[in-house]
């Protein structure tokens, strides 16, 4: 039963998460927001709206490792799960804007995240406040000063949609999000006890890799429509996001507080190890591009870091 929870959840998640997207497209354009604006803030928010409210309802039912947990899995599936696949199915051209300004405020959220726990293991409101300042001040700066890498995945979901149309894809799209969340949580706490398998290891692993699911299946359609892959820089984009507004917003509504430790001292490194380790992938051994042998050793990595969490 736990088992056909996760599933539904999952399930019911992808589909929140694409029916919220293109009702967010939608209204963009039916309000002739820029495209710019549409894909660092709209399209973001829609396809972190599940990690958003997984997080978010796991701290209201008193999982806090849950919550934390799903975004430290996250981003370490968006680089070694997500990235890892797009490149094994084609080469990708990086833009000067990785070493710029992407890389450096991922890590600098990551770093940001990694202070405020590693003292009290709590993430406090004030923190969180802190924490969605500065990713208003990075889309600010993002807007007015730094061209934009947004690609754009899925054309055909940039149609306008009849105003009752939109209004059902929200709705429905909202409600799916939030029954998934609801089963895929009760399902990965239900399964962590049956087990005996904490939270957290559940929450590092099914949750975070289900929450990334819709990342992985625009990266995938993108590569097999032979369209540009998604750019490095988005995905950096999405674990900024990740941290900043999931965390931010999370905190802020209730403090975050971590019981299990092994988040702290485990979880939380390869997160940033996996956010540096891009770094020098990039360059080595050719400038400003990544390729399957990139994939590799990032796909490497995933396995050991789950086969070590799963084991722990």
């Amino acid at each position: 039963m736990n088992l056909l929870f996760i599933v539904l959840g999952l399930v019911l998640l992808v589909m929140g998460g694409n029916w919220l997207l293109k009702a967010a497209v939608a209204l963009s354009l039916k309000l002739e927001i820029p495209k710019i604006v549409i894909g660092m803030t709209v399209v973001s928010f829609a396809t972190s709206a599940p990690e958003l409210i997984v997080s978010v309802n796991a701290a209201f039912d008193g999982f806090p490792d849950i919550a934390m947990g799903n975004v430290i899995g996250s981003n370490i599936a968006n680089l070694g799960l997500v990235l890892a696949i797009t490149l094994l199915l084609g080469a990708m051209e990086v833009e000067r804007s990785f070493y710029k300004t992407d890389w450096p405020v991922m890590m600098i959220a990551s770093l940001m995240l990694y202070f405020f726990v590693a003292l009290d293991g709590v993430l406090e409101r004030y923190e969180g406040v802190i924490m969605f300042a500065f990713l208003v001040v990075f889309l600010i700066y993002l807007l007015r000063f730094q061209k934009p890498a947004v690609i754009d995945e899925m054309p055909e979901d940039d149609e306008p949609l009849p105003l009752h149309k939109l209004v059902l894809y929200l709705v429905i799209g909202g409600v799916a999000l939030w029954g998934g969340s609801e089963l895929l949580i009760d399902g990965a706490v239900g399964m962590a006890r049956f087990y005996g398998v904490s939270e957290r290891v559940i929450a590092v692993t099914v949750v975070s890799v289900g929450t990334s699911i819709p990342e992985l299946a625009a990266s995938v359609i993108a590569v097999i429509n032979k369209e540009k892959a998604i750019s490095l820089g988005n995905l950096l984009g999405s674990n900024v996001f990740n941290i900043l507004a999931v965390l931010g917003i999370t905190s802020m509504i209730m403090p975050v507080t971590i019981d299990d430790q092994g988040l702290l001292n485990n979880d939380i490194y390869w997160m940033l190890g996996f956010a540096f380790i891009v770094l020098p992938l990039v360059f080595i051994p050719r400038g400003l591009r990544l390729g399957w042998r990139d994939g590799l050793v990032l796909l490497a990595g995933y396995g050991v870091f789950t086969y070590l969490t799963v084991m722990s």
